[in-house]
């Protein structure tokens, strides 16, 4: 499980870890984006100098809340509770934040009680 805080606008931020080509891992502050509900993580294009991370496919057009923008598909190795996993990584211009999608949450459990201050993320196994 990881724990979360709210920003000044009620906004959902966690911490993950990316992880470079060469296995160094960053800290980062994401943003828990519901809007994002095609992917798992998007970064800005400057963010990625350093990860060396592979290019799986160019220019995708996606419409976000700016409107319609082009990305670029990475493979992406994060570390997000606990676990370390690969993922479709959104690259593009002009991203204020880091954003993990809502795709996630095919996977964790968000719990959210913002009066006590409640903010998690936990990974659930399936009952088969």
């Amino acid at each position: 499980m990881i724990s979360g805080w709210f920003g000044e606008n009620g906004e959902l931020f966690f911490e993950i870890e990316l992880i470079a080509s060469n296995g160094d891992c960053f800290p980062v502050e994401v943003l828990l984006d519901t809007g994002f509900t095609t992917g798992f993580l998007a970064i800005n294009s400057q963010d990625l100098d350093g990860l060396d991370w592979s290019l799986i496919v160019r220019e995708i057009e996606m419409q976000t809340a700016r409107g319609d923008a082009l990305f670029d598909l990475y493979e992406g190795r994060v570390i997000i509770d606990g676990q370390e996993l690969i993922v479709p990584v959104h690259v593009g211009e002009d991203l204020p934040e880091i954003l993990i999608g809502s795709q996630w949450l095919d996977r964790m459990q968000l719990v959210v009680n913002k009066p006590i201050g409640i903010l998690t993320l936990e990974t659930v196994s399936s009952a088969e």
